[in-house]
């Protein structure tokens, strides 16, 4: 049987997002990066970020938490609890947390998350969704059904609104909130949700894009029928 995709959790912070080192708290910034990078510079927490984000996609979650709990650290001390490469982490950490089985101290660390990024970055900001979005994934995979609903409700209006309906993320979201739906019983609603979040994807993406495919693999695992054509 087809099942849809968990979600989209934090992006993973690469080190290279604003085209230069990050300022650390100091108000310094890092020392050029060589080609082998040293311990506790901003390159080496990126390249650490970015294999926690390896293992993490491969399954490997606790690996992934330890790696990345260890990157938090440095990102703190190097550049301050409000650096947006620390909140990255922070969100990742706490999404490989989850996945890791520790599903409440996941939950927790992601709802801090959601509001230390609405506070640095303001509550309409996309990396603030996208941590919501994450927070309300989690809420389903641990039983919360009816905060799943109700968060994944609020990160699609506020998607759908300043985005559109076909975007992406509006998508992501959209399926999320069905996902929800499905979980708490309420099928109708679901189906109803997916069955136009597929019309929107048709008319304005190609039809093997990911997100139009993961809709309609969402859509067959709840029951619904796929549209031929």
């Amino acid at each position: 049987m087809s099942t849809c995709p968990l979600g989209v959790w934090m992006p993973w912070w690469s080190g290279e997002a604003d085209g230069e080192p990050p300022v650390a708290t100091d108000g310094s910034r890092p020392a050029a990066r060589s080609s082998a990078p040293e311990r506790g510079t901003v390159h080496e927490l990126a390249v650490r970020n970015a294999r926690a984000a390896a293992l993490f996609s491969a399954g490997n979650a606790k690996e992934a938490a330890a790696m990345f709990e260890d990157t938090l650290r440095g990102c703190r001390a190097l550049l301050g609890r409000d650096h947006h490469a620390t909140l990255t982490v922070a969100g990742n950490l706490g999404a490989a947390r989850v996945s890791a089985g520790k599903r409440r101290e996941g939950i927790h660390m992601i709802a801090e998350n959601v509001a230390d990024r609405a506070r640095v970055l303001g509550d309409e900001d996309p990396r603030t969704l996208t941590a919501r979005d994450a927070l309300a994934v989690a809420y389903r995979l641990a039983g919360d059904v009816d905060d799943a609903v109700e968060l994944s409700g609020q990160v699609t209006a506020q998607r759908r609104r300043n985005l559109g309906p076909a975007h992406p993320d509006t998508l992501t979201s959209r399926m999320g909130l069905a996902r929800a739906q499905a979980a708490a019983g309420d099928l109708e609603a679901a189906t109803a949700l997916l069955s136009a979040a597929v019309q929107d994807a048709e008319q304005a993406l190609p039809p093997r894009h990911p997100h139009l495919t993961a809709l309609v693999e969402c859509a067959e695992a709840i029951g619904m029928t796929r549209r031929e054509g």
